[in-house]
């Protein structure tokens, strides 16, 4: 199978309310030998306000965000999705993709109405995140690669300072395609200096894989890495499937915590296992590459607890269902915006046939699809394209309504709720840049002009 490794370079930091401004991807074949590669870029969607930080570390300019020689952000998600089309079947691969890259072309396709948001998961393609693949290396054959450090002595694991340690001098750090041509070099290390290791990594893509792993109950060993602290690894086993969702197991740390208390403790006592600190047992994302790999002699004690877990099947359903009582939702919570409800439930058949011909018509016959779908995200999203791209075909009320909604975004107060770049945020983010050593302070005047433009059009 074919490679795809990708990067995009955002306008911040958000998935649900940032945007692409390029997208770049190199394919190989399954040695990593390059067979082809693309470079896109598109303009800045009406309503994003783009973080001034992300314009300066990427060096977009606020010309380039407006410039008319670009494809809009709508276009630019159909080149993507003809891409998955084209090249499936592949494996897509990023650096720290699965966090981040990979929720911001989702969030792209929901948003710009594409029939399905997971392309890189359909058509015979599936993921891959090296970064994941670097955690395994430092646990399980730190050798192989050279890493650096900051002034305090701490592993720094970010891609501009890892690709140049390992011999990657051409990095073009922040821009997609040098970002992918350094991962692709780090995916090589690894490759031919740990054949077995990557290839267990690559066993991962597939969540059939995953499961049959799991379901031996055999003591298996789960890379981790959380907060700014080195990757380790944990030594546990299947315990059971989080209640109401397939893609989510329950992983029991085998080092932490002895399976028979648990079986004999309370509802609360299990509850405080999965959500309590530190946590004796884990949820793993079995469609999202978990970093999980074979044990080739599991110690006795760590197996005979493995045994229990395995002939013990009313403690697996009861973990699975304390996994699930950590997502209740709050029933009295404010509605989330239509951009947090991507995972809200799946389209239905006659809705997707509808978002297929949505993609391949004019926006006067677009115009007539958006009235027709049953998901209200959908409608919401449509109405929001029709205004974005063909504004001459609305009504006065619904320019006046599109004209608040724009003057609401950009204008929004503070609080948990804006997630997005305001205007607000975005001169106070110019502030502390004007303030900080080594920033080019002509481009910061650029994106104060940027700022300043859409605040006299929004008053």
């Amino acid at each position: 199978m074919d490679f795809v490794f990708y990067d995009l370079e955002t306008t911040g930091i958000s998935p649900a309310y940032d945007q692409p401004l390029q997208f770049a991807a190199i394919r190989t074949d399954e040695s990593l030998v390059e067979i082809e590669r693309i470079n896109l870029r598109c303009k800045i969607a009406p309503h994003i306000i783009p973080s001034p930080q992300a314009l300066i570390v990427t060096g977009v300019t606020p010309a380039q965000l407006a410039n008319p020689a670009l494809p809009s952000l709508f276009e630019l998600t159909q080149m993507i999705v003809d891409l998955t089309e084209r090249w499936a079947p592949a494996t897509w691969v990023g650096f720290n993709s699965i966090r981040f890259d990979e929720e911001v072309l989702r969030q792209t396709l929901y948003q710009n109405l594409q029939p399905n948001i997971y392309a890189t998961q359909f058509n015979g393609n599936n993921r891959l995140d090296i970064l994941t693949a670097v955690y395994a290396v430092w646990c399980r054959n730190r050798d192989l690669l050279f890493w650096p450090t900051d002034d305090t002595g701490s592993i720094i694991f970010k891609l501009d300072r890892l690709a140049p340690a390992n011999g990657f001098n051409a990095h073009q750090a922040h821009d997609a395609l040098g970002d992918v041509e350094a991962t692709i070099h780090i995916a090589r290390i690894i490759a031919a200096g740990d054949p077995a290791l990557w290839s267990e990594i690559l066993q991962n893509r597939d969540k059939k894989n995953v499961l049959a792993a799991l379901e031996t109950f055999r003591p298996l060993e789960l890379v981790l890495r959380f907060g700014g602290g080195p990757p380790r690894s944990y030594v546990g086993c299947f315990c059971g499937m989080v209640e109401g969702n397939p893609s989510q197991a329950a992983f029991f740390d085998l080092q932490a915590g002895d399976p028979q208390i648990l079986m004999q403790a309370d509802d609360a006592a299990l509850f405080e296992a999965v959500d309590g600190t530190p946590k004796i047992i884990r949820n793993i994302a079995t469609n999202k590459v978990p970093s999980l790999f074979h044990i080739a002699e599991p110690e006795p004690e760590h197996q005979r607890k493995a045994n229990l877990i395995a002939t013990t099947p009313d403690f697996r359903k009861r973990v699975g269902h304390a996994m699930a009582a950590r997502y209740v939702e709050d029933p009295d919570a404010k509605p989330p915006s239509v951009e947090k409800q991507i995972y809200g439930g799946f389209y239905t058949k006659a809705d997707r046939d509808l978002l297929a011909e949505f993609q391949r018509g004019g926006w006067p016959q677009r115009r007539e699809i958006v009235s027709r779908l049953a998901d209200a995200r959908l409608r919401q999203l449509g109405r929001r394209l029709i205004a974005f791209h063909a504004r001459d075909t609305l009504t006065a009320a619904e320019a006046a309504q599109f004209d608040t909604f724009l003057h609401e975004r950009w204008n929004a107060a503070d609080s948990p709720e804006a997630g997005w770049m305001t205007i607000a945020s975005a001169k106070r983010a110019i502030a502390d840049l004007e303030a900080t050593p080594g920033v080019d302070q002509s481009a910061l005047s650029e994106i104060s002009k940027f700022v300043q433009q859409i605040t006299f059009t929004s008053q």
